[in-house]
């Protein structure tokens, strides 16, 4: 049973105008919209439409059908989720930082092809300082997303208090400044670790993803499971030639490559490797 009434709405919604949007999204951006996401989609839209003076959900599909550049990164933007917090699953860092000491690549090369907020890119960036011991270790991390908002989010690099409280007080002194621009609750990543890091919007779907290889660790994490399998063949095809031979993969831990098996293998704890590096490089956990 829906949540929302749909008899009080403000704006009609009809199954054609789900569909459409559904269609939308998926073409431009991979996403499979399930149905359940029907009342979801309405309360993130119908915002769009009262900004632009809109009277119906057709009006609104016109204009991005028509093409307009803005209301469609707007439109990404709105149906994206974003959830996240630092060193979520936190076994990978831990495999990422002995591969990091393993490997001879200067500098260790990371794409983090969902940055979100940023939450994911800090931390493999404070895994480095770790790693080697220092505030600027030998690594360079590019931080993508499909969603601009979430990026100058994770461009600015500061975070409420309690989006930091389960992180170690080792961990916040090393690497958080506290207050910013005045104001209590907040802290921010400390300027070393936003050096290492560059961010770009880039979506997955694009025919050239803008990146440039080889990287030493790819993070696709959580995103495989907004896309059905045909779009993340597509997607793992694009992303092997730009994996070093030894390079690791990391998948979300409800996320599956094995109908990809001729790509990518598992070794274990969604870490995935090329298919003709049969074995998991020295010292990587």
């Amino acid at each position: 049973m829906s949540i929302v009434d749909r008899s009080e709405r403000e704006f009609e919604f009809t199954d054609g105008d789900f569909e459409r949007v559904r269609k939308l999204i998926y073409d431009h951006a991979g996403i499979a919209l399930a149905p359940i996401k029907r009342d979801m989609v309405y309360s993130r839209l119908v915002r769009r439409l009262r900004a632009l003076g809109l009277g119906s959900f057709a009006h609104y599909l016109q204009v991005l059908e028509r093409g307009d550049e803005a209301e469609w990164e707007t439109f990404v933007n709105s149906l994206t989720t974003n959830l996240t917090y630092f060193f979520r699953e936190a076994h990978h860092f831990s495999i990422l930082a002995n591969h990091m000491k393993a490997s001879r690549s200067r500098p260790y090369r990371i794409w983090c092809s969902a940055a979100s907020t940023g939450e994911e890119p800090y931390s493999l960036a404070m895994t480095a300082c770790e790693a080697f011991n220092t505030l600027t270790p030998p690594v360079s991390i590019i931080a993508s997303d499909i969603d601009t908002n979430v990026l100058n989010t994770a461009r600015q690099g500061v975070y409420g208090n309690d989006r930091v409280d389960k992180l170690s007080p080792q961990r916040l002194q090393q690497f958080f400044l506290k207050g910013t621009g005045g104001k209590t609750g907040f802290v921010k990543v400390r300027s070393e670790l936003q050096a290492l890091i560059t961010y770009q919007r880039i979506n997955l779907l694009d025919a050239r993803l803008g990146v440039d290889g080889m990287f030493d660790a790819l993070f696709c994490r959580n995103v495989m499971i907004y896309f059905d399998k045909p779009t993340q063949r597509t997607i793992l095809t694009k992303f092997k030639p730009l994996l070093k031979a030894d390079g690791l993969l990391f998948a979300g831990h409800s996320e599956s490559f094995l109908h990809a098996a001729d790509l990518f293998h598992s070794l274990g704890k969604t870490v995935y490797q090329h298919t003709e590096q049969p074995h998991l490089p020295r010292n990587t956990g």
